[in-house]
């Protein structure tokens, strides 16, 4: 449910995609309130898609949104939003923060497709992704952060990704960007002067007896095989647009061979 304004916003939304047993995906919880609104879409072929979407501006200073999605066993989602979604400062004390809750079991597959976060000026936002996948589970998740709008200088964004495979944590990673920010997050090692940041995993049970191969997709993006059944694509780029275009490519040359 959603918390009191002057406490700022807090905000559920659950998502449950389950084998309907006739060669589709039945979505048998689709629960949202306050900012957070989940709409069905249509389905293509066996797959199930879900759209978050926002349905008020945030989230802003003092806010916490959560999402739960869970894939049982043989059913397919997709899951993208509307809209990019934008931290903006509030009037609630404190920073806000954004929890994702992945699990995926055996046999299922998702693609988790949002549109880019922004961190406006003045913001201060943590993101948590966690993912728990099965041995023979498949997934796409995408992960996009862009450091101010057009003109202005970015608010503060802390954001952790783990993912873990049949139990065991083959990815957890933060970075943290903006004012307050450890040093050095604007320099060669990191952003490089670059406004874009993104992840891209991909998690495949072929991935096992053929692991990708680590090396540069071109001069801004890099791919590395994961301590599992997995792969790491992280990518840096002036704007959206070209972040975008670089995951896109990067995710293509990490196809099925034919």
């Amino acid at each position: 449910m959603s918390g009191p304004v002057g406490a700022g916003v807090r905000s559920l939304a659950r998502i449950v995609a389950r084998d309907d047993g006739r060669g589709g995906t039945s979505l048998p919880v689709l629960e949202s309130d306050g900012p957070l609104a989940l709409r069905r879409t249509r389905a293509t072929g066996s797959e199930a898609r879900v759209m978050l979407v926002g349905a008020m501006s945030g989230p802003l200073g003092g806010d916490h949104f959560t999402v739960q999605a869970r894939v049982e066993e043989g059913a397919r989602l997709s899951v993208g939003s509307a809209a990019a979604t934008i931290a903006l400062p509030g009037q609630a004390k404190g920073d806000a923060r954004y929890d994702v809750r992945i699990e995926v079991a055996d046999q299922a597959e998702l693609h988790w497709l949002p549109a880019q976060l922004i961190s406006a000026q003045g913001s201060d936002l943590y993101v948590a992704t966690r993912v728990e996948l099965a041995a023979t589970a498949r997934l796409v998740l995408r992960e996009e952060q862009v450091l101010g709008r057009v003109g202005e200088d970015p608010g503060r964004l802390t954001s952790r990704l783990t993912v873990r495979v049949a139990g065991q944590t083959v990815l957890d990673q933060e970075l943290a960007c903006g004012p307050g920010a450890p040093g050095g997050w604007d320099g060669p090692a990191v952003l490089a002067g670059h406004r874009a940041v993104g992840q891209l995993v991909v998690a495949r049970p072929e991935f096992a007896a053929e692991p990708v191969t680590a090396g540069m997709l071109g001069e801004a993006a890099s791919v590395v095989p994961l301590a599992g059944p997995a792969a790491l694509v992280t990518a840096v780029a002036p704007d959206a647009l070209r972040l975008r275009r670089l995951l896109d490519e990067s995710l293509a040359s990490l196809a099925p061979r034919p």
